[in-house]
């Protein structure tokens, strides 16, 4: 099976690892996003207490490993930049994301990959026009009340 080759000479192990290469990096952008999500709620929440909170009350806030004491009026504009600046960058990643999906789908088209368990869709297409057309058996019972 490996000496098979796709008219542009690849190999389907080289196609198929090419198409789990892609589907990890799709795995990695959509985690990615996850994450910077799950920081930004972190954000919202403290903004949404500090905001509660005097601006001259001291606070303390983490700065590359290190623990920074401050003031509630310096931190809160910091906080509330840093979650815009996070808001553009997932809204950046999804439409990677996006892109990243219709790539994977054009090489699946190009390669004309399926998925197990997938139906085949020119098979899936014939069988809703057998089905229109009234070719195959409808499946249905009827029982004789006699």
């Amino acid at each position: 099976m490996s000496s098979s080759k796709s008219p542009k000479g690849k190999t389907q192990e080289q196609i198929v690892a090419g198409f789990q290469e892609l589907r990890q990096q799709q795995r990695n952008i959509a985690s990615r996003i996850a994450e910077v999500e799950m920081d930004m709620k972190e954000h919202e929440l403290v903004i949404e207490t500090l905001k509660e909170v005097a601006p001259d009350r001291r606070c303390y806030r983490m700065v590359g490993g290190v623990l920074v004491e401050r003031t509630v009026g310096d931190v809160l504009p910091t906080l509330t930049t840093n979650k815009e600046q996070m808001s553009q960058f997932v809204e950046t990643m999804g439409k990677q994301l996006e892109s990243k999906g219709k790539e994977i789908n054009a090489y699946r088209e190009e390669n004309n990959i399926r998925i197990r368990g997938e139906e085949d869709p020119k098979a899936e297409a014939a069988a809703v026009s057998d089905s229109k057309s009234g070719s195959g058996s409808g499946g249905v019972l009827v029982a004789n009340s006699s």
